[in-house]
């Protein structure tokens, strides 16, 4: 570490474009890791400068995908003869209108759904990815596909297929319609944000 200079973080990051093909986020964020390990070895002065202190890291902006409310009207109005492609439709809508990723809908439980003081129905339940406790609206779409798949010899809500397949179908779903955005759990927790709420009129800060 004590033989760390400027030049060693530019050809590691060169390294990772070329020769490990990372995409330009995941590059900024292992060098970033890199980094990290340095500024502890600074802290507890095993090296006494910071090789990197003049570096300048460019954050890659990444593009945010979701679908338009005419893309997403296009979508829920079409209808699929295969039972499989249907539901996965259904199950994709369901996290446009409540932002739920794949792991919190699949195990999605009648316990979740409860009445908030408003007397309006929420979900409430515990994030899998951080573990914080969220409360999302049922929007009237959303309670719609709840009361379509609820069934009382069941606690799960949706009977739902792996991960993999989800997105396999969701792709087969987006060449149907012709939809040229890659459909993911992540595109719909966008369109949740950027598109549903808006168009609900929920506030900016609400949104944030």
């Amino acid at each position: 570490m004590k033989d760390l200079k400027l030049n060693f973080l530019t050809d590691f990051e060169y390294y990772l474009k070329t020769e490990k093909s990372f995409k330009p986020n995941t590059v900024y964020k292992t060098a970033q890791r890199f980094r990290r390990v340095v500024r502890v070895a600074v802290a507890i002065d095993y090296i006494f400068k910071d090789p990197f202190l003049l570096h300048k890291a460019n954050k890659p902006k990444v593009r945010v995908i979701f679908l338009t409310s005419e893309e997403l009207m296009e979508l829920e109005n079409f209808q699929f003869t295969q039972l499989r492609l249907q539901q996965v439709k259904e199950w994709f809508i369901f996290s446009c209108y409540t932002g739920l990723a794949y792991s919190e809908f699949k195990g999605l439980e009648k316990k979740h759904i409860v009445k908030g003081f408003d007397g309006v129905m929420w979900i409430e339940m515990i994030r899998k990815k951080a573990q914080k406790n969220i409360a999302v609206p049922i929007f009237p779409k959303a309670q719609e596909l709840i009361d379509k798949y609820f069934d009382e010899n069941y606690e799960n809500i949706f009977d739902v297929c792996s991960n993999q397949r989800y997105n396999s179908y969701l792709k087969e779903i987006a060449q149907i319609l012709g939809i040229e955005k890659r459909l993911t759990t992540h595109t719909a927790r966008k369109t949740f944000t950027s598109t549903v709420l808006l168009y609900n009129n929920v506030p900016m800060e609400i949104v944030s």
